[in-house]
């Protein structure tokens, strides 16, 4: 059972006890008090889990059973009562060890004469009860100095992902008298007698979507399931089991929808392969929406999903359209992306001779597109270990004279053969600029197989931006002088749309025990800054992103049993912290790290607002933010394109909607000005470019080079 936030030790040893009183007869019970007396509450709970548990099958394996990793403390230094139960002793310093305690042993060992005490806390990880610490959501759960506390009950709390498994008990209440999703929409199914809806069908009620227990996509995906169960899972596990991993909104309902990815090409019929866009991803945050309308909640809905930004307009429309959308009690979060850590961006300012950098692609092209005020060389560099490099320089005005503003070369290097094709035409955003993009092919293997490349922009009169879209770029020995990009204007669509809160990740824990007692290790940091993977703005047309950051780093959730079933090898798997069985089913809870789950978090919390406020709008939850965020870093003004207004507090944040909604009227946080100036790293500089030391800053979205 899991140990509510707000319950004292006592209270909570209480509560335990009330459940092992209902599972063992009176006898029994007065029996195993003296053992119970040598645990502490983890212990217990792992002790009732194993008498309520048969042994976990996995497909292809035997029996085994769980596994405790505990402190032990004996009589004596020189007992073998660990071996001889069976424990593996994993160190040992005196009277005191810590061992793997298989569950089925913790009784006999527990009744040793020579075992004075086993004592286990919460593993060191970012479980989801320590993720709502960090954001302080229990305060908000207990009502401190609030008029009541908030968990969500009342808000519609929407997931558009991929990968649900609708039995898991994470989506039943905590106390297992509610089911808690309302409605599904799979755009997958190919059970679409009756639907009117443009592809696939939709399920209502219980008996239906138990009935259906997932998506078409259900056996190949679980990432809904997991993102799902960070904003709004209860912990559940069955009746009167309850885990450490409940949700941020775990009383608030689910609606959810599963639409297409790209990995799930091999499940849509080719005929319909146009069907699955962003309209269709836009139709899907409206059917949330319309739910929410028929059930007269607010709603916000979670998307930890994206693709890259581009030049073509491909999501202007997506964009006005979830702006109108969105609205009075009508939020989109989405995750920032995890493209941080890459080489995302170069930029040539006017009056510079060149940048560039190497590029390479685990496909057979590298495609890139660049943006420019004027015209510029595209110098295309194939570098040999002997020979001098092949050199091929293309003009943006020898693009733009060709029909259709269109470009096609041909290259041989040795025995491999590129095409260089080019295309240009005029910013989405900006239509005084001209973009092109750039595309160089190898026939029959990846492009990295190859001779290293580089790419380089030629020219003092324009200023040029380089954005990669298929591949990547990297800065290489080969030419030192080729090291122009950084990591800036990663964030991802739709996160970059005005209306849509865009989230990044932090980091606190390092690492994890899986559920075959491994110890998993995945460093992203542990004093709450920003994961080196998060996604860094600005935007390509230069507003500010992300909004707001949040823990996203070993968060445990739930994963989809169907999945776990159907996929018994799969790498992620060893990322389980836990399984358990309801239902003649397995389930996992598993620990994951990215966007993806930081992205829920702040949707969590910010359902638990709506049930205070179920007016806010997208742009009241920013001020709200902008008042009450955290700031990891306390050397870099806020906003800024790496942090947002900072690390999200659902307790600081509640209390401001409050006061907000109390006084009737909006506060107004101050915004810097546009002639505010950054450094790279995001660091406040002034607004003065006369007093600035040499170096690159950024003013209003653009770079400016001080050279003085």
């Amino acid at each position: 059972m899991k140990k509510p936030s707000c319950l004292s030790a006592a209270a909570w040893f209480a509560l335990l006890m009330t459940g092992l009183l209902v599972l063992l007869s009176p006898m029994e019970a007065a029996a195993q008090r003296a053992v119970l007396s040598k645990m502490s509450p983890l212990v217990r709970e792992a002790w009732l889990h194993a008498r309520q548990e048969r042994p976990h099958f996995r497909k292809g394996l035997p029996a085994r059973p769980a596994v405790l990793t505990a402190f032990v403390k004996t009589a004596d230094a020189g007992s073998q009562v660990l071996e001889t139960a069976g424990c593996r002793v994993l160190a040992r310093y005196g009277t005191l060890a810590i061992a793997e305690i298989p569950l089925n042993r913790l009784d006999t060992l527990a009744r040793n004469g020579h075992v004075l005490r086993i004592e286990a806390g919460r593993r060191a990880t970012a479980l989801m009860d320590t993720t709502a610490l960090i954001v302080q959501a229990p305060a908000v759960y207990e009502g401190l100095n609030l008029p009541q506390g908030y968990t969500g009950r009342g808000v519609l709390v929407g997931v558009q992902d991929i990968g649900f498994d609708l039995t898991h008990p994470n989506f039943y209440s905590s106390d297992f008298s509610t089911y808690r999703v309302r409605a599904l929409w799979d755009q997958l199914s190919t059970d679409t007698l009756g639907s009117a809806l443009p592809v696939g069908r939709d399920y209502v009620g219980r008996a239906e979507l138990l009935s259906l227990g997932h998506p078409r996509d259900g056996l190949i995906q679980t990432h809904g399931t997991h993102t799902a169960g960070i904003a709004a899972g209860s912990g559940a596990e069955g009746p009167g089991v309850n885990s450490p991993y409940r949700g941020i909104a775990y009383e608030s309902d689910l609606c959810l929808v599963s639409n297409a990815v790209s990995e799930d090409a091999s499940l849509i019929d080719p005929a319909d392969y146009y069907k699955y866009t962003f309209a269709l991803d836009a139709l899907g945050f409206k059917y949330i929406f319309d739910q929410a309308d028929r059930m007269g909640k607010p709603c916000v809905i979670n998307f930890s999903e994206g693709s890259q930004q581009d030049f073509h307009g491909y999501d202007r429309l997506y964009y006005e359209m979830l702006d109108s959308l969105c609205g009075p009690g009508r939020i989109i979060v989405s995750s920032a992306g995890n493209a941080g850590q890459g080489i995302n961006y170069v930029e040539k300012p006017a009056g510079t001779a060149s940048a560039g950098v190497f590029c390479t692609s685990r496909q057979p092209r590298v495609y890139a597109t660049a943006k420019a005020d004027g015209d510029y060389t595209l110098r295309l560099s194939f570098y040999r270990d002997s020979l001098p490099a092949l050199v091929r320089d293309y003009k943006l005005s020898a693009v733009l004279a060709r029909p259709d503003s269109m470009l096609r070369d041909t290259l041989r290097l040795d025995t491999a053969r590129y095409v260089v094709a080019a295309m240009a035409y005029p910013s989405a955003y900006d239509a005084s600029e001209t973009v092109c993009d750039w595309a160089i092919s190898t026939s029959g293997q990846p492009f990295r197989n190859g001779a290293p490349a580089s790419l380089q922009l030629v020219g003092r009169e324009a200023r040029v931006e380089l954005f990669p879209v298929t591949g990547s770029f990297y800065h290489s020995a080969i030419d030192p002088t080729l090291c122009s990009g950084d990591n800036t204007h990663s964030v991802y669509s739709p996160a970059s749309a005005p209306r849509v809160i865009c989230v990044g990740a932090t980091a606190y824990r390092t690492q994890f025990v899986n559920y075959l007692g491994n110890l998993m290790v995945y460093d992203n940091g542990t004093d709450g800054r920003r994961t080196p993977y998060s996604a860094v703005g600005p935007t390509w047309d230069g507003r500010l992103k992300p909004d707001v950051m949040a823990p996203g780093q070993n968060v445990v959730s739930s994963y989809s049993s169907f999945y776990l079933e159907h996929n018994p090898t799969a790498r992620d798997l060893t990322s389980d912290v836990r399984h358990f069985t309801y239902g003649g089913r397995t389930y996992a809870w598993n620990s994951n790290g990215g966007t993806s789950m930081a992205s829920p978090v702040v949707a969590g919390v910010i359902a638990l607002w709506l049930q205070a406020d179920p007016k806010l709008t997208p742009e009241d939850c920013l001020e709200v933010m902008a008042s009450t965020c955290r700031h990891p870093d306390s050397t870099l003004h806020y906003p800024n394109q790496l942090y947002g207004h900072g690390e999200i507090d659902a307790y600081a944040g509640l209390q401001a909607v409050l006061v907000r909604q109390a006084a009737g009227v909006a506060v107004v946080s101050p915004r810097p000005s546009a002639s505010a100036i950054y450094r790279l790293d995001g660091r406040y500089a002034g607004t003065d470019v006369s007093r600035l030391q040499r170096g690159i800053y950024v003013r209003a979205g653009q770079k400016i080079v001080v050279r003085h």
